[in-house]
């Protein structure tokens, strides 16, 4: 072998490794990934039980129930829709009702949404940039300076 070929051969070999690389990692992403629905989006959405999502929307006024066991319940609503989401955990110190949140959790196989992560607003000024569009969208929510 000559040494253009050896040189070649290097350059080749590092390619076809990069490129197995990017192959799993972009894999892996797609895999891992969570998309973001309102409530309103799921009823034309195909989301199966189990399948990780995020939900987002306004804390719906007067549906936080709290359980013995740790437990809450509470609505998601984009004012069109409502998802009933059960949480257990330690809630964010902002969580409270008609306030933006987002969820993330999966669907039960009798069509419940069990959270494991709740995000909640941190000022009065700040909404989940998802959750903002999505009711932008709807013509449902302003934004006040």
């Amino acid at each position: 072998m000559t040494r253009k070929q050896k040189r070649l051969a290097v350059i080749l070999g590092g390619l076809v490794f990069l490129s197995a690389a990017t192959a799993l990692t972009f894999v892996a992403l797609g895999q891992k990934a969570s998309y973001f629905y309102m409530p309103g989006d799921l009823v034309t959405a195909d989301v199966k039980p189990g399948q990780r999502i995020r939900l987002g929307g306004i804390v719906e006024k007067g549906s936080i129930l709290h359980s013995q066991d740790a437990s809450v319940t509470f609505g998601v609503t984009d004012v069109g829709e409502t998802v009933k989401v059960t949480y257990k955990g330690i809630l964010p110190d902002l969580f409270r009702e008609e306030q933006g949140v987002i969820t993330e959790g999966a669907f039960t196989p009798d069509g419940g949404f069990v959270a494991d992560s709740v995000l909640a607003k941190h000022d009065e000024n700040y909404m989940p940039r998802e959750v903002a569009e999505g009711l932008k969208e709807k013509g449902l929510w302003q934004h006040y300076e």
